[in-house]
């Protein structure tokens, strides 16, 4: 199998000092400390113009649309409509949202024809997948042969997740042959738990209802090991036909792009 390109590289821009006001008589100035201010969609971009084009989708962009290569078109996906989703995220009241085109589910995307698409961008959704693998799956029977998948997943070690452990792949693999169902309960109790630091009756009451109304949290979590682990594994078990060609960390998350070549 062709090796990913492994790369670290931390995006940041530099704003420049403003100068001091000269004292009589003059003295030796210190330069004011300069602000650095990471954005993560900087990288997201560059790695986007090396591997993107064509016509493609982009699942669940919210309020940070990947900004694609001239000339690539995009539709967005989301499981609900902008006021919905504005409903479901109190806390994106100020955030200007992307207006879905299409209402579907990302992770088994029914209305969209299988071998039809160039590449699907899905930044901070896999996360939310209860059956990742089945999702991997899905995406993959999407696109043509060439076709791009795009994903950028958190990084647990830099996240609210920190204290949740990472998910082994046999835990996938589970979810995939018997059902996501058979782990819902836990890991809305995890998430409870580890996430939200809530213990004993507390943590079960703030699990089921959140549970109730299928709130989407991190159903999983990775660092950058075991994130890179699963998708290598991940290619083998669902037999896709085609390789992680790229694999970078980007501030607190990873980037990922594979490609179909069959």
């Amino acid at each position: 199998m062709t090796q990913p390109t492994l790369r670290v590289q931390m995006q940041t821009q530099l704003q420049p000092a403003q100068a001091q006001p000269q004292q009589t008589p003059a003295q030796p100035q210190t330069p004011a400390p300069q602000k650095q201010v990471a954005d993560k969609r900087i990288l997201r971009a560059v790695v986007a113009r090396r591997y993107l084009g064509g016509s493609g989708i982009e699942i669940g962009a919210l309020g940070t649309p990947l900004d694609l290569p001239p000339g690539a078109q995009v539709k967005y996906v989301d499981r609900m409509s902008r006021a919905d989703l504005y409903n479901e995220y109190k806390e994106m009241a100020n955030r200007k949202l992307v207006e879905p085109d299409i209402i579907d589910d990302g992770e088994t995307l029914k209305t969209i024809p299988d071998n039809s698409l160039d590449f699907i961008v899905a930044n901070h959704f896999l996360e939310h997948c209860e059956n990742l693998l089945g999702t991997l799956q899905t995406h993959a029977g999407k696109l043509r042969k060439g076709g791009r998948r795009f994903y950028a997943v958190p990084n647990r070690d830099f996240t609210f997740d920190r204290n949740r452990p990472v998910t082994p792949f046999s835990h996938l693999v589970k979810d995939y042959e018997e059902g996501p169902e058979q782990a819902r309960a836990a890991h809305y109790l995890e998430w409870a738990q580890l996430t939200n630091g809530l213990q004993g009756a507390e943590a079960e009451q703030k699990a089921q209802e959140v549970m109730a109304r299928r709130y989407s949290i991190h159903f999983h979590a990775w660092d950058a090991a075991a994130w890179f682990g699963t998708l290598a594994q991940a290619v083998d078990y669902i037999r896709f036909p085609g390789f992680v060609a790229h694999f970078e960390l980007n501030l607190h998350e990873m980037l990922a792009v594979l490609v179909r070549t069959k």
